[in-house]
């Protein structure tokens, strides 16, 4: 670098259809001084490098770019339509060139006219079948009524308009340096059936790369589609409370802080806090959740959900940019740069690959004809067909197609994979670790038990309740919310005051009423042997128990604990029945999570701080491949140290950051759903590989036996590439997770404390 002012500079790239587009991309730039760190995005379109300004401007980067056939346009400016390459002269298709136009028209339009889906026919790939194919029919008419002289020259016609712009494309790529490209293979292929007197077939050939190419495109843009879907989930306009009024203003304008009013039928602009209103919020747009979940006051809300029922008032909690829409789109498009490694080899044989084949087809052309006194014109033929069938765009191309349909197929079931080196990984794993709290528990104590020694259960909640009145400590929390639930109203308390490490005390109704561990029960000399007995059995059962003492006579107990989701015993369950060994990873101390792991069927390691439990996935890791599910600050160096960590989405930033994916919705089912995906997108690349390579060496057989022609050659190419990518958009419509699951409920002893929907699925 020049002068250290090197900084990161993005473009957006169109007309790409295949990897092999994206090398020409990469490989116009990254000679280029000043030029390093070049990542280019097929799917989303996008060049970024850093760039040394002092050595290489800005527009030279453009320029370079242009000149192998791209459009390019600086991030956030109007996508620009590619100028060079398979483009018909402008006027040819009048009608089509108009309606392709959008200059002149507005914003807004322009917005309009690129989120339109475009007819095949007013694309320049289109123009350029229809054209090629319009000449390649008039030739052969022409053989009809028309002396063979005259038919002759209409398909040498047919050949040279179709391949002057390829030739173009050739010879520009080759003075960036790239040689070995598919336009030059196509040009030396039809120039060279001209030169031996085959223009027929070179015409076909000429018309079948361009239906071939026209198909990539059509491919490439379905797969581009499903991932801006995601981004068009997120409202244009909000209605924003200024003072008294409502304004409409554009939701990417919106500042942290500001109040939204979101009406019944609207989708939320912005990820916010409910500050009024009671509604039911579908959420399936962004986490796959089938079942709307209940908002009320102090819930949290997505962008691009939808409110169902009621008028709800949300203060906005983050930036448009920073949305959780933004996010999962920003890592989807960031996974493509997270190259599997399966992707990087191919890319790697590619290089060697197709220069071996020129030198293969030379050979061809040759030998025999200098060895064996064969016939010149019959084997130079053959080796302009090995040409053709030698192109690896179907080889390239078949694994960035996958990764990116299971990328796509993931966020829309609110299942994020940071790449396909994500995504290889996680097919390759043989044991989960998971944490135990916040990840396979709620995170949250719930009351499980009351039992009474006196009185009633309402009396006895009812009491605690007062006790625990604006407690933070989360055991009174729940206490609190329990009563809350059963309908049963708080004891008016009065002075009341922690015992730090023991409980919490008040004066009701002039006496004093204690809620405490068993620990203060004994220091006040209140147990019996009877309520030992109870106190230990419910322990065993890995619950936290508190006494209520009123003048330290026990009238009841109450036992708590963070109870298990309601599918964490089956997400176990279904991870071994794909062969996968699990195991909990828990701070807490050995009988809870004995307590715990009995009931989901699960290993278990306790009483692990942070280091250890980095200790305990270092230990698995050395004989297997090991996932690991956190959601906690303290499970990140875990989630880092694994092959592959995954955060539940309601975690902390600081698990999300770390981990290579994350689960948005909060199943732990999630997590065999998530295997299966990358299992079957690893399947589907192996089928796509196979398609690219068993085609190729089939044809490459019958080319040199002489069986299959140019137009064979051709076909067979195009084909393979357009079979490799309709076979990798099957993984759009994968289920990895099957039927949805139903929604999370605890079980509780007392069927009058039930959980609060809201505040599992939130």
């Amino acid at each position: 670098m020049a002068d250290g002012s090197a900084g990161q500079r993005e473009w957006r790239v169109t007309g790409m259809d295949c990897g092999s587009c994206a090398a020409k991309v990469r490989g116009a730039v990254e000679r280029l001084p000043g030029v390093a760190d070049v990542d280019v995005a097929l799917m989303a379109e996008r060049l970024r490098l850093t760039l040394d300004e002092g050595e290489t401007s800005p527009e030279r980067i453009e320029k370079a770019v242009r000149s192998v056939g791209f459009g390019i346009a600086p991030k956030g400016a109007r996508p620009e339509k590619p100028k060079g390459g398979f483009v018909l002269p402008d006027g040819a298709f009048p009608d089509a060139a108009e309606g392709s136009e959008t200059d002149g028209a507005s914003n807004e339009d322009e917005e309009k006219a690129e989120d339109a889906p475009t007819s095949w026919m007013k694309s320049s790939k289109g123009r350029l079948v229809i054209g090629t194919g319009a000449l390649l029919a008039a030739a052969w008419a022409s053989r009809l009524g028309l002396p063979a002289e005259i038919a002759h020259w209409a398909f040498v016609l047919a050949t040279l308009v179709g391949i002057v712009p390829v030739a173009q494309r050739a010879f520009a790529m080759t003075r960036a340096g790239m040689l070995f490209t598919i336009e030059m293979l196509m040009t030396i292929a039809a120039g060279g059936a001209l030169i031996i007197g085959e223009p027929e077939e070179a015409a076909l050939v000429v018309f079948l790369f361009a239906v071939g190419e026209l198909l990539e495109g059509v491919s490439a843009g379905k797969a581009r589609d499903s991932i801006r879907a995601l981004s068009k989930l997120v409202p244009k306009t909000a209605r924003l409370e200024v003072g008294a009024k409502i304004r409409e203003v554009s939701a990417e304008t919106l500042q942290i802080g500001q109040v939204v009013q979101v009406r019944p039928g609207d989708r939320v602009p912005c990820d916010g806090k409910v500050i009024e209103g009671t509604s039911g919020v579908d959420e399936s747009p962004v986490t796959g959740e089938s079942v709307p979940s209940l908002k009320e006051r102090g819930g949290e809300v997505f962008a691009g959900s939808i409110n169902a029922e009621a008028l709800l008032r949300v203060r906005v909690l983050r930036s448009a940019e920073d949305n959780t829409i933004a996010r999962i789109v920003r890592l989807v498009e960031e996974a493509e740069s997270a190259r599997a490694p399966t992707e990087r080899f191919i890319d790697r044989f590619s290089r060697i690959y197709m220069p071996a084949v020129v030198g293969a087809a030379l050979l061809v052309a040759v030998v025999p004809p200098l060895a064996f006194g064969m016939a010149w014109g019959e084997w130079v033929y053959r080796a302009l067909a090995l040409l053709l069938i030698g192109c690896p765009c179907a080889l390239v191309i078949s694994v960035p197609a996958s990764i990116t349909s299971a990328l796509s197929t993931g966020a829309r079931n609110g299942m994020l994979m940071k790449g396909g080196a994500v995504i290889e990984a996680a097919a390759r794993t043989t044991h989960v670790a998971f944490d135990k709290t916040g990840t396979l528990t709620h995170g949250r104590p719930r009351v499980t038990d009351v039992e009474v020694l006196s009185g009633s259960e309402d009396d006895l909640l009812a009491l605690a309740a007062g006790v625990e009145s604006g407690a933070s400590h989360p055991l009174g929390q729940a206490i609190c919310a329990a009563a809350e639930r059963r309908g049963v109203d708080a004891a008016a308390a009065t002075g009341g005051r922690a015992l730090p490490g023991k409980g919490a005390e008040a004066s009701i109704d002039g006496v004093t009423v204690s809620v405490g561990s068993p620990r203060l029960a004994d220091e006040r000399g209140a147990p019996t042997d009877d309520l030992r007995t109870r106190v230990a059995a419910l322990e065993d059962e890995g619950k936290t128990v508190v006494i209520v003492l009123r003048d330290d006579v026990p009238v009841g107990l109450i036992a708590l604990r963070d109870e298990p989701r309601a599918d964490a015993a089956d997400a176990v369950a279904q991870l071994r029945n794909l062969g996968i060994s699990s195991v909990m990873l828990t701070g807490d101390n050995p009988r809870t999570a004995q307590a715990i792991a009995e009931g989901l069927e699960i290993e278990h390691r306790s009483e692990l701080m942070p280091e250890d439990k980095v200790a305990a996935i270092r230990d698995l890791t050395a004989n297997a491949r090991v996932m690991m599910i956190g959601d906690g600050i303290n499970d990140a160096p875990a989630l880092a140290a694994a092959h592959v960590g995954v955060a539940m989405g309601s975690g902390t930033d600081v698990a999300l950051e770390t981990a290579d994916a994350a689960i948005l919705r909060n199943r732990v089912t999630d997590v065999p759903a998530k295997i299966r995906l990358a299992r079957a997108t690893m399947s589907n690349i192996r089928q796509n590989i196979a398609i690219a390579l068993g085609l190729k060496a089939i044809f490459l057989v019958t080319t040199v036996l002489g069986i299959t022609g140019l137009w064979i050659a051709i076909l067979a190419d195009a084909g393979a590439t357009v079979l490799v990518t309709i076979n990798a958009l099957r993984l759009l419509f994968f289920r990895p997770t099957g039927t949805p699951e139903p929604t999370e409920s605890v079980s509780r002893t007392d069927e009058g404390i039930r959980s609060d929907h809201a505040a599992a699925t939130t």
